[in-house]
């Protein structure tokens, strides 16, 4: 019962981006003859959903895997001292799933496809 607030929370975000692209894929028409999602608004909406997702989905992942790193490293810290580098380690890799998703999403907005 805990863990049921994060799919509530999403769930309106998500619906709301998937019911406003619907209605903006209607409510458009292309001209061009390539489709691609540089030129065709529906695609080019899809592209800012999908890296919005990108970066907010990785911002939390980053944030619960620093956050259990984190205090898992505290308690190693209280025992042994000399673990202080690799546990500095290990939650820096834990930030590096954020700029995973920061990359994925600057990729996403101004790549050539």
């Amino acid at each position: 019962m805990k863990r049921m607030w994060l799919p509530l929370l999403l769930l309106p975000i998500l619906v709301s981006g998937a019911v406003f692209s619907a209605q903006t894929s209607t409510n458009t028409s292309t001209t061009s003859t390539t489709v691609s999602p540089q030129n065709s608004p529906q695609g080019f909406e899809g592209l800012n959903i999908g890296a919005g997702l990108a970066i907010g989905l990785a911002a939390i992942g980053a944030g619960v895997a620093v956050g259990m790193a984190a205090a898992a490293g505290i308690g190693v810290l209280t025992e042994r001292r000399d673990m202080f580098g690799t546990i500095l380690i290990f939650v820096a890799i834990g930030e590096g799933i954020a700029v995973y998703g920061i990359l994925f999403a600057v990729l996403m907005l101004f790549g050539k496809f």
